[in-house]
């Protein structure tokens, strides 16, 4: 998608020849001497136009603007949460097949964050999953028109937010796909891809690897599939060698049944999004491959099916991790912590500034925090208020969770060193504790996305979550290191 930005204000945005036009007029609108802004003025003062935010006027063809389409949208105060309401609204409210180009204009001051949040739900609203099916996505260019008078310059957050937009819609990509289409082979074959952008290297592993490297536990979960597991590496090198790197382990369970503790059949589809945290791994290093910040980052992605067969991991079986500790199974459908645990033993030959892990893990997550935001999991106080901070920035979500050590009880077992479940309560914090276990030589953070990777219902699909916040974590960590 491209997006263009032009300071002409509304009268320039009239001479825009294109499919849709979107104005967006706060409550203290006053307009000015063209006719564009003459007729926004006059549907306020007539009640046709209510500027709260989301609420939308629908015109066809108006005489003062060469749209085929047009529609006035609120935007109350002018908060980037309300830019974003506004433009999702109008968007759903043009019901147009055929919009290839599109044009929003601003009646309102503009700024970086409201510039984003523009941008971001226009993507968002526009975005087609096409692979398997013929329908197409027809928005391919977006001209944002704002004031002369901006605060500050705009042309950076254009750049950074179409970055971003291009590693959610990655990420979303990769989400969406049926499993047989986002097998642990292809997604490997979508990282090696990535390798062809500027600055980035990959190197993939396969089950001969794993098994020197003495990843007992990511193997004893790929057992069960015929499709063979991938362990993939990503490196982005935008900084000296000296320079200590920023990991990102996202989890790959590129479909999930469960295994012999297999789940209802009653939305199991769904389980094709157990690889969302990969899946924005991928995204993230696509945003890096264009912004090109000074600083390391290293990806890394377990990948493999959980599926139940003769050869599937058994509840009471014990693996042994990467790290040398055992692991009693005593649930194989809690199998992401599983992959995670021998990804973070991996982690530690980067000698990293932080890891922070991306997981579809809990249920319990959706349950505390719903789809709104991410559950942040660290003992490192900096760390997580890092993460939060980007992901308000990004508005992309996150909330800094527990970490007591009494959490750990649960997982005590007389069998092994570990379990890898405890009990149902405070189930998103005792799978936290599980992989902190194997993360404690680094600053760590474990971000559960299982509230926020996908929709389900009609809206059915990856958001590409949390790909928005992560890219603002590190391009933090570059503003800090300078």
């Amino acid at each position: 998608m491209n997006f263009e930005l032009k300071t002409t204000g509304l009268a320039g945005a009239a001479t825009e020849k294109c499919d849709a036009l979107i104005v967006l007029v706060p409550h203290d609108y006053s307009g000015v001497e063209d006719d564009l802004s003459a007729l926004v003025a006059e549907t306020i003062r007539a009640g046709d136009l209510r500027t709260k935010a989301g609420q939308t006027l629908s015109l066809y063809r108006p005489s003062q603007a060469l749209a085929a389409r047009a529609v006035l949208a609120g935007v109350g105060e002018g908060t980037a949460a309300q830019i974003r309401t506004a433009v999702t609204n109008a968007i759903a409210a043009l019901k147009a097949p055929s919009l290839k180009k599109l044009v929003i204009a601003f009646a309102t001051p503009v700024t970086p964050d409201t510039l984003r949040a523009a941008m971001t739900a226009c993507a968002d609203a526009t975005y087609v999953y096409t692979l398997t099916q013929s329908k197409p996505r027809s928005v391919s260019e977006i001209v944002l028109c704002t004031s002369p008078i901006t605060d500050g310059d705009l042309q950076p957050a254009l750049k950074r937010t179409s970055a971003v937009i291009a590693g959610v819609e990655l990420a979303k990509e990769w989400g969406n796909r049926p499993g047989n289409y986002a097998t642990p082979s292809l997604l490997a074959d979508a990282a090696e891809e990535l390798a062809e952008l500027p600055k980035i290297s990959c190197k993939v592993l396969g089950p001969k690897d794993v098994a020197k490297l003495g990843m007992g536990s990511f193997m004893a979960v790929a057992q069960g599939s015929d499709e063979p597991l991938r362990f993939i590496v990503l490196r982005y090198n935008g900084a000296g060698k000296s320079e200590a790197p920023t990991v990102l382990v996202g989890k790959g369970i590129t479909f999930d049944s469960g295994g012999i503790s297999i789940k209802p059949s009653a939305e199991m589809d769904e389980m094709k999004y157990d690889m969302c945290g990969a899946a924005s791994v991928l995204g993230v290093f696509r945003a890096l491959g264009e912004l090109r910040p000074a600083i390391n980052v290293v990806g890394l992605i377990a990948a493999c099916e959980n599926l139940p067969s003769g050869r599937a991991v058994k509840p009471g079986d014990v693996v042994t991790s990467m790290s040398g500790q055992t692991i009693e199974v005593l649930n194989t459908d809690a199998e992401g912590r599983l992959v995670l645990c021998d990804a973070l033993t991996y982690a530690e030959r980067f000698n990293p500034r932080a890891v922070v892990d991306i997981a579809t893990l809990t249920g319990a997550c959706v349950i505390a925090l719903g789809g709104v935001r991410s559950g942040v999991f660290s003992s490192e106080s900096a760390l997580a208020s890092a993460l939060v901070q980007a992901g308000e920035s990004a508005q992309d979500l996150g909330w800094h969770m527990p970490l007591d050590d009494a959490y750990g009880e649960g997982l005590k077992t007389r069998f092994a060193d570990v379990a890898n479940v405890a009990g149902r309560p405070g189930g998103a914090i005792t799978a936290a504790k599980f992989l902190q276990r194997f993360a404690k030589k680094y600053p760590w953070a474990h971000i559960d996305i299982a509230g926020t990777a996908w929709k389900s219902g009609t809206a059915k699909g990856a958001t590409g979550r949390p790909v928005g916040l992560l890219v603002e974590f590190l391009l933090n960590v570059e503003k800090n290191a300078e």
